[in-house]
């Protein structure tokens, strides 16, 4: 049965009257609320994104996932993504083992290089080691991930020799790590060398273009010698459930609102209805609509790929708690039973 999640990134809205985004301590403790009510609906899966900028909420995933672990039963609380090559491999264990058990096993670290690359300077990391840093991390997070002591040796960090790293998860000291991309085949081929699960993020064009991708991944994951039945892939994409038009309709605003916003500093064009009309026609890639046209979509990519799991990203453009409530509501009570 394929796994059905919910990510969120903390967006804020743009309060107009003073110009500045809203409040983040009230946005967070509205994501609390919904992960909640996402544990109570259901799903299988949370993921917290991480972002160092004005207009989201969330710098330290891990810290909304404890905070979540309290609260929830059932529920795996995931991060998505840890910026690996701007963090610390020994205090990402460290962290998402507390998280693994304060939620008796609940917690996974997804893992991504990051298309914002705002922490890079904040930690005083060079962007010319970007591809480096990640790879370096990442083989030192795995090697803490199943040692309990490491001896470690790479380029741009301090050597590790005989030491330990605590506290461990429950379960053996082992969480499960994901490679989260973004349709790069470099960061595919590492994720299938390594046998880790892949997390695709899908945000534009249409699901059908990454065909190639994921069955190059399939293809080296094999031929790399892993078990495939324990093969897992997602998808990540953008979600948002009403079942009035009126209300997907007025959705458009708010999620233009933060596309333009992240364009203005990447030379995009501004975004249009006709974008959005496009991503949410049968062969978009937003996953915008009515409980059936969520579900029906869902379920077409999971055929597609071979999907183990699906995270819908419900927060782009800070519709109000009210909504997303809703939204989260709909994807436990409809959505989910549909692709199911």
């Amino acid at each position: 049965m394929m796994e059905l999640g919910i990510g969120m990134f903390g967006d804020l809205s743009l309060n107009s009257q003073t110009g500045k985004y809203n409040d983040a301590g009230t946005r967070i403790r509205e994501m609390i609320e919904e992960i909640k009510l996402m544990d109570q609906a259901g799903i299988d899966v949370f993921a917290m994104g991480e972002h160092h900028r004005s207009d989201y909420a969330v710098s330290s995933p891990e810290i909304i996932l404890a905070a979540a672990a309290s609260v929830t039963r059932n529920i795996r609380l995931a991060s998505g993504v840890t910026v690996l090559s701007s963090a610390e491999p020994v205090k990402v264990y460290e962290d998402f083992a507390t998280v693994d058990l304060i939620s008796e096993g609940r917690a996974e670290i997804f893992v991504g290089r990051g298309s914002f690359i705002e922490s890079f300077p904040l930690y005083g990391y060079s962007l010319e080691d970007y591809e480096e840093l990640f790879e370096e991390k990442l083989s030192l997070l795995l090697k803490i991930n199943s040692e309990e002591n490491v001896s470690w040796k790479g380029r741009l960090r301090a050597p590790m020799e005989n030491q330990t790293v605590y506290p461990r998860a429950s379960g053996g000291g082992n969480i499960p790590i994901w490679i989260a991309v973004g349709g790069t085949p470099q960061s595919v081929l590492r994720a299938a060398r390594l046998g880790l699960p892949l997390v695709v993020a899908i945000i534009g064009g249409m699901p059908e273009q990454f065909r190639n991708l994921i069955e190059f991944y399939k293809q080296e994951y094999r031929k790399s010698g892993h078990n495939e039945a324990e093969m897992q892939i997602a998808v990540h994409s953008h979600t948002f459930v009403s079942d009035r038009p009126e209300v997907i309709d007025e959705y458009f605003h708010h999620y233009k609102a933060q596309m333009d916003r992240i364009g203005s500093s990447r030379g995009w064009s501004p975004y249009t209805k006709m974008q959005y009309e496009g991503g949410r026609s049968r062969d978009g890639a937003l996953f915008i609509g009515n409980p059936e046209e969520v579900a029906e979509k869902i379920s077409r990519v999971k055929e597609m790929f071979g999907l183990t799991r699906f995270i819908g990203h419900m927060d782009v453009g800070a519709p109000s708690h009210k909504t997303l409530m809703k939204s989260i509501e709909l994807f436990g009570a409809q959505v989910a039973p549909q692709v199911r």
